[in-house]
């Protein structure tokens, strides 16, 4: 997995950030990737990365302020022009809907692909074969979400050596064996995979939080994760302002990284005020408690 971060900056863009947008790549056989909020601007970094429009598949919006999802419209209909057809499922807070429909209508915009828009609620909001993902409510002025994606367990290693001095013939019932699945082969006898195969492989997990003041919901989104995404807005000294606003400062975004037992955590979402020369001072303030916190600049890289 890759989180590629377009988009940096809480409110308004400046000459150093741009407001949010984080793609998830997710590096596995789909080639598929996903997009989490979409501010302003953010076709335009994307023509900076590798990123191609057609690779999304799904858009997570966390809540309905401008600077989260003002670049949406533009987004979906540059993805038409391109001629792209592959479905996209848009997920988001109830208004979602209301918000594409009529800023595509009144543009006369339209699109060559199928678009289905979920509305969501706290809860599972999407569940395949390889992740799922949750949304957790946050505190904010308006309704907002933050999203855990969980990756599923991997099967262990099929220990093929001992199939083979049990007597079990090389066959497409492997691949079911090496899911842990029972099979039943032409002389009659039931092999049990789980029987034949290693310790599975933990899945990854992250925590991606759109905009919020310290929150209840917290602990269970970020429980134990590898990666988790925070905003941080505003430095320590206007930590009550933050919160007045609906926003984290810099220590409560490491105070909850710490607490939840979370592996690395990446501050992003930072205010306009903040110039270059104050992020090494902002991410101190993190590192003083939460020493495994990175700082995303616009169109940086990381791997989980």
């Amino acid at each position: 997995m890759e989180l590629l971060f377009a988009g940096t900056g809480a409110g308004m863009p400046s000459r150093e950030r741009n407001v949010t947008s984080i793609v998830l790549d997710l590096h596995d056989s789909t080639h598929h990737s996903w997009l989490f909020d979409c501010g302003e601007g953010t076709q335009h970094q994307l023509l900076r990365t590798a990123v191609k429009l057609s690779r999304i598949d799904r858009i997570f919006i966390t809540h309905l302020h401008g600077d989260h999802i003002f670049g949406l419209p533009g987004l979906l209909a540059s993805r038409s022009m391109q001629g792209i057809s592959q479905p996209l499922v848009v997920y988001g807070p109830p208004g979602i809907r209301e918000f594409i429909d009529t800023s595509l209508r009144l543009s006369g915009s339209w699109l060559t692909f199928p678009c289905e828009i979920i509305e969501i609620a706290a809860g599972e909001v999407h569940h395949d074969s390889h992740y799922r993902v949750t949304a957790f409510p946050l505190t904010h002025p308006v309704e907002c979400y933050g999203y855990r994606i969980d990756e599923h367990d991997k099967p262990g290693a099929l220990d093929v050596a001992k199939l083979q001095q049990d007597g079990v013939p090389t066959g497409p019932w492997y691949y079911d064996l090496k899911q842990g699945r029972s099979v039943t082969l032409v002389d009659g006898r039931v092999i049990n995979g789980l029987d034949y195969t290693g310790s599975a492989t933990a899945g990854r997990s992250l925590a991606i939080f759109g905009d919020t003041a310290p929150t209840p919901a917290a602990g269970e989104l970020a429980a134990g994760v590898n990666l988790m995404v925070h905003e941080a807005t505003l430095e320590a000294a206007l930590e009550e302002k933050a919160n007045a606003r609906g926003h984290s400062s810099t220590v409560q975004a490491a105070r909850l990284a710490q607490q939840c037992g979370a592996q690395r955590l990446i501050i992003t979402h930072l205010s306009s005020r903040y110039l270059k020369h104050d992020v090494q001072r902002l991410l101190a303030e993190c590192r003083a408690i939460f020493p495994a916190t990175e700082m995303a600049h616009d169109l940086d890289i990381f791997r989980l």
